[in-house]
């Protein structure tokens, strides 16, 4: 069968949608689907979802991505997902508790007493990286101390997009990628942490097992190919974590790759042959979905920081319109800065008391000013951690870009003068689910392996190249930005507790 006669499913689970594409094994996208599910914040801080939910996404979203092709021809399915989400069924493979996500920050005692009494050292020994309050097992150790009863039915555990591969094949299972950010998982040797089982009371068998993101876990459920009208062959591949599969879907894979994601989260992605760890541990050291590693610093509010001032402070949906009161000319020239900690902060600050604030506004200052500070405050956000990739002696002169928020030709210029670096825009702006359709390609045999796939169907059809000028403007801006967390960094705490003394 011809590459264009085999057809593959990419899922996209994000935080606030999913989103399937549906391709050919030539990289042609055929049709795409998204399917909105609601986002809880049940106190401060927290975030949670219904694995339900999403379940019930993918089912209704893949029978209408299909309904007009010959679905005898969808060779395979691959998934890519919000990563560090707990999820935990019980012994007859109900959800035990909504899932809490990767930017619920209700684990900041957890996260410190992994941090201290097992220790930075430790940690990044066993894990290859320290506590973040959005990784997975200070998720655990909060279940244990304040729901104990629900903890102790726990009978399996998984990430969001695990929980969509356990529905689709009746297996259990992960790929080192996504594993990568449980801090459970031995990143160099890709195998479980029994210490950090140990630490968090879980034992192995409640893991899942353990797959590389391209290998193939099972073949769709008799029911499952039934209901979609699929065949029963199949086949399903472990994934990766969103990030990963957003690499792979812009060909950043092997040595040396780099990739810049603003979607919810916003994130830099730098991919390696080989295991290496960030020593001060500001980035994640991770495993990528190609077989290789990588080096990631992940900021929790992106695109969502658009979104919030626009949609809660603005009352407006049409973000462009918004962003035509910006010029070039006011590029590097304004006056007002902003923190994009709404949910607090991961790399490189690793803080969850952090919050956002505007500061340096006055009589005159505009609303368009306002918003101008939104995109660049996430710019210097992103180029925080890339500061200390450069410290490592890792200075890409450019990157790839991806996610929502790149759809924005301003929020391009202004991130390429930030970074001062080469930002190449894919053919295709859909990332993790043309990743997890890719992998699902090199499971089918279609492509040998990861790389080979990628040299075949990336291609950049665009470029922002830094200026000179502007990129001498946004130095000093960001100079005066990095200054403002330091002064703010005692305060933040002080805030969350009430009343300051």
């Amino acid at each position: 069968m011809d590459k264009q006669d085999q057809y593959l499913i990419g899922i996209d689970l994000g935080t606030s949608a999913v989103k399937l594409l549906l391709v050919d094994g030539s990289g042609r996208i055929l049709q795409t689907v998204t399917k909105e599910y609601p986002l809880s914040f049940p106190q401060s801080g927290w975030s949670e979802q219904r694995p339900e939910d999403w379940w019930n996404a993918v089912r209704t979203g893949i029978a209408q991505l299909t309904e007009q092709v010959d679905r005898s021809r969808i060779r395979g399915i691959s998934c890519g997902g919000q990563m560090h989400g707990l999820v935990v069924l019980d012994v007859q493979d109900r959800v035990i508790r909504p899932a809490i996500l990767w930017n619920d920050a209700r684990t900041s005692e957890e996260t410190e007493w992994l941090n201290t009494a097992v220790g930075k050292a430790r940690l990044s020994e066993l894990t290859a990286n320290i506590a973040f309050a959005g990784f997975t097992a200070p998720k655990l150790l909060w279940m244990k101390k304040h729901e104990p009863e629900l903890f102790s039915r726990i009978r399996k555990i998984m990430l969001p997009k695990d929980y969509i591969n356990y529905q689709l094949t009746g297996v259990h299972a992960t790929d080192c990628s996504d594993a990568s950010g449980m801090l459970l998982f031995d990143v160099k040797n890709r195998t479980w942490s029994q210490d950090m089982l140990r630490i968090c009371s879980v034992a192995e068998n409640q893991m899942p097992h353990i797959f590389e993101s391209y290998e193939v876990i099972g073949t769709l459920k008799p029911e499952v190919a039934e209901e979609l009208q699929l065949r029963s062959d199949v086949i399903v591949t472990a994934g990766a974590g969103d990030n990963a599969a957003a690499a792979v879907g812009t060909g950043v894979v092997g040595q040396g790759g780099c990739n810049i994601s603003l979607g919810t989260s916003g994130t830099i992605f730098i991919s390696s042959e080989y295991f290496s760890v960030d020593p001060g541990n500001a980035l994640h050291a991770f495993a990528h979905a190609d077989g290789g590693y990588h080096l990631m610093g992940c900021m929790l509010s992106a695109a969502s920081c658009n979104k919030w001032f626009c949609d809660e402070i603005l009352n407006t949906k049409d973000y462009a319109a918004e962003q035509k009161d910006i010029h070039l000319e006011d590029l590097g020239r304004n006056r007002v800065f902003f923190l994009p900690y709404l949910m607090g902060e991961r790399s490189p600050i690793n803080d969850t008391d952090a919050r956002a604030c505007f500061i340096g506004m006055s009589m005159d200052t505009e609303r368009s000013e306002l918003l101008q500070a939104v995109l660049e405050g996430v710019a210097f956000a992103i180029r925080d951690s890339f500061e200390v990739a450069k410290g490592l002696g890792i200075t890409p002169d450019h990157s790839m870009i991806c996610g929502g928020g790149a759809k924005s030709a301003l929020w391009r210029v202004i991130l390429a003068n930030v970074l001062n670096i080469r930002l190449d825009i894919p053919q295709t702006e859909e990332g993790p689910g043309y990743g997890a359709a890719m992998l699902a390609m090199v499971g089918c045999g279609i492509y040998p392996d990861v790389r080979s796939c990628a040299d075949a169907l990336v291609r950049v059809t665009d470029k922002v190249e830094p200026v000179p000028e502007l990129a001498a403007r946004y130095e000093e801006r960001y100079q005066k930005y990095r200054l403002i967390y330091p002064a703010l960094k005692d305060i933040f705490p002080r805030l969350q507790e009430g009343e300051v003394k």
